[in-house]
């Protein structure tokens, strides 16, 4: 069961710390940065600090969630209304490169070497998965993608995602996570479209 304080909303001021935060871990990674080094950078207090969360660990796995739930609430806004399952599928991926590219390669090792921070991406790329599988399932219905193995074809889908997100096809490739879902999204509709 949850407190009374787990359940309060942060206030305009914490908010704006998790932005401040999430924008210095975008450019920098998070890692290598202690309490005390992150409160002389935004300027305030360890205890505001403690208030977001009670350690340096448990921010920044809450800085990596409020990235991915930004990601996936921008990422429906960007496909709602699209009803064609090309655009959607191309539209979706197109958000996450986006959005995964104002991460830095520091930002994505540190969340790679973080188990607590790995789970959270793991999560958001699952839910990436199925709402691709959903795309594609949807085209197949309406007849704009092949009558494929769409099932094969989403599992398929959910293991690329899966080795964007371990970081097995990065190092493999030497590409970002966001160049990765930009090819993916380019292999998808090659691979799916009738004509």
């Amino acid at each position: 069961m949850s407190t009374p304080e787990a359940r309060r909303r942060p206030t305009a001021r914490q908010q704006a710390l998790l932005r401040e935060l999430e924008t210095l871990f975008l450019a920098e990674g998070f890692a290598g940065f202690t309490l005390d080094d992150l409160a002389a950078r935004l300027r305030c207090s360890k205890s505001t600090l403690y208030a977001l969360a009670p350690s340096k660990e448990q921010l920044a796995v809450k800085v990596v969630a409020h990235f991915f739930r930004d990601a996936a609430e921008r990422l429906e806004k960007r496909i709602a209304g699209i009803e064609d399952a090309r655009e959607l599928i191309g539209e979706y991926l197109s958000g996450v490169s986006e959005h995964l590219n104002r991460a830095s390669p520091e930002f994505m090792a540190d969340i790679a070497a973080f188990a607590p921070a790995r789970d959270t991406y793991q999560l958001n790329s699952r839910a990436a998965a199925r709402r691709i599988r959903a795309f594609i399932d949807k085209g197949v219905a309406d007849g704009v993608f092949r009558d494929v193995h769409a099932r094969l074809v989403a599992e398929m889908t959910g293991l690329i995602i899966e080795g964007i997100q371990t970081g097995v096809l990065g190092r493999r490739t030497d590409v970002s996570d966001a160049e990765a879902f930009t090819a993916l999204g380019e292999l998808l509709l090659g691979g799916l479209d009738k004509n």
